[in-house]
């Protein structure tokens, strides 16, 4: 079947001119050129092609297996784009395999927010059992989520070098590991330092479990139902940690809590290890390389001045306490001498500043720093709130949380459905709006208040904050960045979301701790409105500088770099060939 310059067929049911579909759609436009060379060079299509039975043939005519990996196809038309974006991935033989698969990679994201969310409804009781005092308790509250944040890039990086599924599997089995010991603790400081190593796990398998998703899904609408599925399932591990605490509190131990998280975590190790498709041997060929001198700065830089944040509301002298400002200074030295390493020195940085270089980036990496501390400060204080204030036992809390459940499970179905459709820019400003209304309702929140005036439309706030943001966010940060760093751009996202609750729990931690005198009720509100500060600085962020676009089927990051490149190698011609020319598909060398 030969295709000429000049009479490319139009795809069925397309009753447009070619010249009106071409306007429509200008990466078509740009890449006709190549394909009009391309048609003088090979007049005819492979017929052996057409000879396989497993063939199937697309809407220019080219014949493509059945199956075959979107990176593999030579010819991708408008319609093609649209097609490989809601049918399911080649990697996977029928729809056992996907659920499987999607199964065990959403864990990740249930099990992440069971020891997040779950842990504030416990900490009460572990802070009287244990003796720990309430102003010390943000520290095993915070240390699980300081060690995700110090760690993701370095396990993110070793996504990239050996594979997300090696990664991931690993994850999984050492944060079992970590949670049947935590379950034992004795003291503050075995319990903060099972906190920490428990941490590993998800700094390993949250990025891991990202790239897998980005690697195997391309843009499109069944890329934006999967990640809301993955998105969701946040709110289930919410449900689940917040259920299992209350009852491990009230009914028996809280060691409880951590095991149940451990045969999650077990069962989740299984599944992993039996359902995830290997990118072991595709991801060696990359030969991504560790940047050791980046880790070396980067790591012992947050914790330490994290830990000078958090500890200085504690310390004998606060701030002017030597070991306070000494770790602080040290910390921000070596943070220094990272942005310097990374921009300058390495060779293969660990983080790369190219990688914000993407539209909007920037602000909106800006922007979730404060978005996703607001949800460690909601979480830990309105819990606390809750059992101090109002008077609501571990059950209470769990049953007052409902409408975060019913919600998360409510928004990203929505999101998946209209995410193609409706501006992301949108969306996020009513996310925003959300988050402040949150914080607002908790901090004029009256003594003796009902739940129903405040506490339940606060809920509603919250969820509708943090679901919204987690899908959209990371449906365009991997979108924009090429397969070789799917593993760079998993860690980047959950980095921000647990770097930024790290840092603005010890703020908040601060905050409570100097307005003591103000009684529990009066410290509360400083906290509160101190995240209704961040949720506002966000949310102008959000409306002055970032514009995210509906998340519709599309090229990959990597497609769209050999469009670019294409384009330079011959831009006299593809401007002359735009004039008189014409076509109704994309020549794109990939794989």
């Amino acid at each position: 079947m030969a295709i000429s310059d000049t009479d490319a067929p139009i795809p069925h049911g397309n009753s447009t001119t070619v010249e009106s579909d071409i306007a429509r759609h200008p990466e078509r436009k740009k890449l006709e050129c190549h394909w009009n060379e391309r048609n003088e060079k090979t007049p005819a299509i492979n017929s052996e092609a057409r000879k396989t039975p497993a063939a199937t043939e697309t809407t220019t005519g080219i014949s493509v297996p059945r199956g075959q990996q979107p990176a593999q196809a030579e010819l991708l038309s408008e319609r093609d784009i649209e097609r490989l974006g809601r049918e399911r991935p080649s990697a996977f033989k029928n729809a056992w395999t996907e659920i499987a698969f999607v199964f065990s990679i959403s864990m990740s994201q249930v099990l992440a927010e069971y020891f997040i969310s779950g842990f504030n409804v416990v900490l009460p009781s572990l802070v009287e059992e244990l003796n720990i005092a309430e102003s010390s308790a943000v520290w095993p509250a915070s240390a699980f989520s300081l060690v995700v944040a110090a760690t993701l890039l370095i396990f993110g990086r070793i996504s990239d070098m050996i594979g997300g599924y090696p990664v991931y599997v690993f994850g999984m089995a050492w944060l079992f590991v970590w949670s049947v010991v935590a379950g034992f603790s004795r003291n503050r400081l075995m319990l903060i330092f099972c906190r920490m190593l428990q941490g590993i796990g998800p700094a390993a398998y949250l990025p891991s479990s990202m790239m897998l998703l980005a690697k195997v899904y391309r843009p499109g609408p069944r890329k934006n139902m999967v990640f809301s599925i993955y998105g969701t399932c946040a709110v289930v591990g919410f449900f689940i940690g917040i259920f299992c605490s209350g009852v491990s509190a009230q009914f028996f131990s809280w060691g409880w809590y951590f095991w149940i998280g451990a045969i999650l975590a077990a069962i989740t190790t299984v599944s992993s290890f039996l359902a995830i498709p290997s990118d072991m041997a595709e991801t060696r060929k990359q030969g991504v390389k560790m940047d050791y001198m980046g880790a070396a700065l980067i790591v012992p830089g947050l914790v330490l001045t994290v830990f000078a944040i958090t500890d200085s509301a504690h310390a004998p002298d606060g701030w002017r306490t030597p070991y306070v400002y000494v770790c602080l200074i040290i910390g921000g030295i070596l943070l220094g001498l990272a942005v310097y390493v990374e921009g300058w020195v390495a060779k293969s940085p660990l983080l790369p500043f190219d990688i914000f270089d993407a539209p909007y980036m920037k602000p909106l990496v800006a922007s979730l720093l404060f978005f996703y501390g607001c949800l460690g400060v909601f979480l830990l204080y309105g819990t606390l709130y809750m059992v101090n204030i109002m008077g609501a036992t571990p059950m209470q809390v769990v049953a007052w949380c409902v409408p975060m459940v019913v919600g998360g499970f409510v928004f990203p179905i929505l999101c998946a459905l209209f995410l193609h459709l409706i501006s992301g820019t949108v969306l996020l400003i009513i996310s925003g709006i959300g988050w402040v209304g949150t914080g607002v309702l908790f901090a004029v929140m009256p003594e003796g208040a009902s739940y129903w005036a405040f506490a339940f439309p606060s809920m509603i706030g919250a969820t509708l904050g943090i679901d919204i943001t987690f899908n959209i966010t990371n449906i365009f940060i991997t979108t924009s960045q090429p397969a070789k760093r799917q593993g760079l751009a998993g860690a980047v996202i959950n980095s921000v979301l647990h770097l930024s609750i790290a840092f603005l729990l010890g703020f908040a931690d601060v905050a409570h701790v100097n307005t003591a005198h103000l009684g529990k009720l009066g410290s509360y509100r400083v906290v509160f409105w101190f995240q209704v500060g961040c949720a506002i600085v966000s949310l102008l962020i959000m409306i002055l500088f970032v514009r995210v676009n509906a998340a519709k089927s599309e090229m990959t990051a990597d497609e769209r770099q050999q469009l670019m490149e294409m384009e330079q190698s011959d831009p006299q011609g593809s401007s002359a060939n735009r004039e008189n020319r014409s076509t109704s598909g994309l020549h794109i060398k990939m794989g």
